[in-house]
């Protein structure tokens, strides 16, 4: 075996015969395993989409870089990152050609050339908000909408935010209006028959902004406590006991803080695992978010930022319908001078200027996770033509990087602006903030969660030159091994010299998908290479080979291959169709 053949069993395969090993008893040239490996990540980036739009309403596309002005709490940054996502998509095919039917010694020959739908669109309804009233317009806009939307390159999917009712992405219409119509309302564990209602705002605000009401009382000059210990006190027709309104307030309180926040996180966790979910997805990736707002505490931003950091990276846009439509809110409580508490026209006044502040606050979040993905809100009535508006995405999206200087990792909430260089009647629609991190983000970990990012996205890099090639042989009736061959041309790669050796490491991920884009399975193999100069000239002429294998049964798949480059920090990406009959 000559010094390519045992460069080439090395990468290729992670063993050789025994010679060769011996041959290298000091330190082997070359060995690949299934590990872990760390790469350097810029975990400090922070991305901001931006979308400019017209007067009507159009989005505007042909900027550059220097057409924007960013800035981070007022000072100004130097845009690192510069990108333009947009809606024109071509559907994904094979980078080499797909195989029909072999025999068992055979590997087969080439002829088809999958396609995978490049448009998908996921309607995120929020149940666990939603009032009934609400959710019967939801349905009916929906099933509507469903009976037009779909093409033949688009798949729609339906979910919820208390994760009850799910269907997966499809093009049959018939299973979405299914699931659209087994929608529900949430029911919550607390009791809305119960006399006092306090709802999680405003027990968020009471408690935690305010903290006007405790265990032991109310602090003067809160309007909203003494009206609420008022209306505590009319539940219990008075009682001699005092002390009783207070208990039952702030026991009310705690529970509606305790079962809010849980609602909350809950919608929070869903949505982000949906983002995660469709960032395997090719083409455009669109959310709907239908929900009449909801409240986040200090708590929630945490989960708010992640959700925009892999948004933003899995090219995944939140578009936002308030089912609540032009919102009035309205009070329907009857007022009677002659009696204190509740019942006052002033404390009537104070009710009601607390249930607008919160449907204000409400609505902030669906502007929150619109702006921070490069979405939009749609807040009129005609919630049909609403989703039909939501459903599509802007046709150019940009993208702003900057590294913030001297970033503090005490969780602080860092306002974001976004200026053309040139003054121009124009909107923009852009992140309005990031949260610091409160800990130092490891790199290990980051450099792993950027690696998944890049196998579930279908954008081909060409950092490094990469060939892929998959085909498959039939060794039995029912499955089929598709063997799929990576090269890598190795004089892209970058070596570190140390001592009398060329170092270097690649993490090579192979990831299969089925035809509508779903996740199947995944192989990484981390290539050490400590090699001599000799090898390396060898390996530059060669270059490196790697090779995986999946058992599967008949159908149309796609093979997505990602290398990682640790000294040269640069990826290579490839997809490639192949089909099984």
């Amino acid at each position: 075996m000559n010094v390519r053949s045992w460069v080439l069993c090395l990468v290729v395969c992670g063993s050789c015969p025994a010679w060769a090993q011996a041959s290298a008893q000091s330190q082997p040239e070359v060995v690949s395993h299934e590990a872990p490996a760390t790469f350097s990540s810029r975990v400090n980036l922070v991305s901001v989409p931006v979308v400019i739009r017209d007067k009507e309403g159009r989005a505007v596309g042909g900027l550059r870089q220097e057409d924007f002005q960013l800035f981070d709490k007022g000072k100004p940054q130097v845009i690192t990152k510069f990108t333009i996502q947009t809606s024109i998509t071509t559907p994904a095919t094979a980078s080499s050609a797909a195989s029909v039917a072999g025999n068992a010694a055979e590997p087969s020959a080439a002829t088809s050339k999958p396609e995978l739908p490049d448009r998908y669109v996921a309607y995120f309804f929020d149940d666990i908000h939603m009032q009934p009233g609400d959710l019967l317009q939801a349905r009916q806009a929906a099933n509507h909408h469903l009976d037009q939307a779909l093409d033949p390159n688009t798949r729609a999917g339906v979910f919820t935010t208390s994760g009850r009712t799910t269907q997966g992405f499809t093009n049959d219409v018939a299973k979405l209006h299914d699931a659209v119509n087994r929608i529900q309302p949430w029911t919550p564990i607390t009791d809305k028959t119960e006399c006092l209602q306090i709802s999680y705002y405003l027990a968020d605000y009471l408690i935690n902004k305010e903290q006007s009401l405790t265990p032991f009382g109310i602090t003067r000059g809160s309007q909203l406590a003494a009206v609420l210990l008022g209306e505590a006190d009319g539940c219990l027709h008075h009682p001699v006991d005092k002390s009783l309104p207070l208990r039952y307030l702030w026991t009310t309180a705690n529970t509606a803080l305790l079962y809010g926040m849980e609602e909350t996180t809950s919608g929070l966790t869903v949505l982000r695992d949906l983002i995660t979910k469709m960032s395997a997805l090719p083409g455009s990736r669109t959310i709907v978010l239908v929900s009449p707002g909801f409240i986040m505490s200090a708590e929630h931003r945490t989960n708010e930022n992640d959700i925009f950091e892999k948004a933003i990276r899995a090219n995944v846009i939140v578009n936002s319908l308030d089912i609540r439509g032009v919102y009035t809110p309205l009070r329907t409580r009857t007022f009677d001078a002659e009696s204190g508490g509740a019942n006052s026209p002033d404390a009537g006044f104070v009710r009601l200027q607390a249930e607008q502040d919160e449907a204000s606050r409400s609505g902030d979040i669906l502007s929150e996770l619109a702006d921070g993905t490069g979405g939009t809100v749609h807040n009129d009535n005609d919630f049909e033509g609403g989703l039909k508006e939501l459903a599509g995405r802007p046709e150019y999206v940009y993208v702003l990087g900057f590294s913030p200087d001297n970033l503090k990792f005490d969780g602080s909430y860092h306002g974001l602006k976004v200026k053309l260089a040139k003054e121009a009647k124009l909107d923009i629609e852009a992140r309005r903030g990031y949260w610091a991190p409160s800990h130092a983000v490891d790199p290990a970990e980051a450099a792993k969660e950027e690696l998944k990012e890049a196998l579930f996205s279908r954008d081909e890099i060409a950092d490094i030159p990469l060939d892929l090639h998959a085909e498959f042989f039939k060794p039995s009736g029912a499955k089929a091994e598709i063997s799929v061959v990576a090269r890598l041309d190795a004089k892209a790669l970058k070596f570190k010299k140390t001592d009398d050796r060329n170092n270097d490491t690649l993490r090579v991920v192979t990831g299969l998908f089925d035809q509508s884009g779903n996740y199947i399975s995944g192989i990484e193999r981390v290539v050490e290479m400590r090699l001599r100069d000799k090898s390396l000239e060898v390996l530059e002429g060669s270059g490196i080979s790697v090779e995986q294998s999946f058992s599967v049964p008949p159908g149309r798949y796609i093979v997505r291959v990602v290398v990682k480059d640790s000294e040269g920090h640069t990826t290579a990406a490839r997809n490639t169709g192949i089909e099984v009959p």
